[in-house]
């Protein structure tokens, strides 16, 4: 990093280098000056080497952001429209998001409430939900639970229970959510037994893929519009970030 910001370091200090303009070709004595002046520059002024961090650090996101709208545009059809993805909001709405998330995730669960009264306040959200178990056993037996209850018992299901798993409490064992689904009326042995679909495999395996391919590695990230929003947003915030999706569609 300091290396990087020397020039613009010693200009901005009014520092005059050999007429070789090049470090490199400096003698040792005119070397030792020149590093000598350039760091009672930055001691005196600390301010200039926090600006050009800045600045970098800015490169560094806006370069970010465009690979990631690349990566987006590449993969668009299996973020958007995999066959195998619960569907929640207005399945017609003119704006969709898409989640990675995990029933185990912290903040999987402190997104789960915001991004309700999202969809409630807005009603034109369409919101892609994507099986993403990373934090363990329990997270993917969970998330297995969730689509076997799709070809056990139908997609109102899995709806249903995907709202329970994500203020569920105890333990993520066979159990447990068993019980979960006989509280909710549904049959959990018989959602048990479909946990072995080999769809639910390909699902799971699918949204590891693509996830690898996106390079998300956490949950949730969100997909919106050709963003990756790596995190919790807050639900207003994210109301924005549909505004502007909106508007720059419009």
């Amino acid at each position: 990093m300091i290396r990087r910001l020397l020039p613009a370091t010693a200009l901005a200090a009014g520092l005059a280098l050999p007429a070789s303009a090049d470090i490199v070709d400096m003698t040792d004595a005119e070397r030792e000056a020149f590093r000598a002046e350039v760091r009672d520059y930055l001691l005196e002024n600390p301010e200039v080497l926090m600006e050009a961090i800045a600045v970098l650090e800015s490169r560094e996101a806006a370069a970010g952001a465009e690979r990631d709208m690349q990566l987006v545009a590449v993969h668009s059809e299996a973020i958007f429209d995999a066959p195998g993805d619960l569907v929640l909001g207005n399945p017609d709405g003119d704006v969709t998001i898409v989640e990675f998330m995990d029933y185990r995730c912290t903040y999987c669960r402190r997104a789960a409430p915001e991004v309700t009264d999202l969809l409630n306040s807005d009603g034109n959200i369409r919101l892609v939900i994507k099986e993403f178990p990373i934090l363990g056993e329990q997270s993917v037996l969970a998330a297995r639970f969730a689509l076997a209850a799709r070809y056990a018992v139908g997609e109102e299901a899995y709806a249903v229970l995907h709202d329970a798993l994500m203020t569920m409490r105890s333990d993520m064992t066979e159990g447990a959510l068993s019980r979960l689904a006989g509280d909710l009326g549904y049959d959990g042995d018989e959602i048990l037994a479909a946990m072995d679909d080999p769809r639910i495999d390909e699902i799971i395996t699918a949204n590891y893929d693509l996830a690898r391919a996106l390079q998300i590695s956490g949950t949730p990230t969100f997909v919106l519009g050709d963003q990756l929003v790596r995190g919790f947003v807050p639900g207003e915030q994210m109301a924005e970030m549909v505004d502007e999706v909106r508007a720059a569609t419009d």
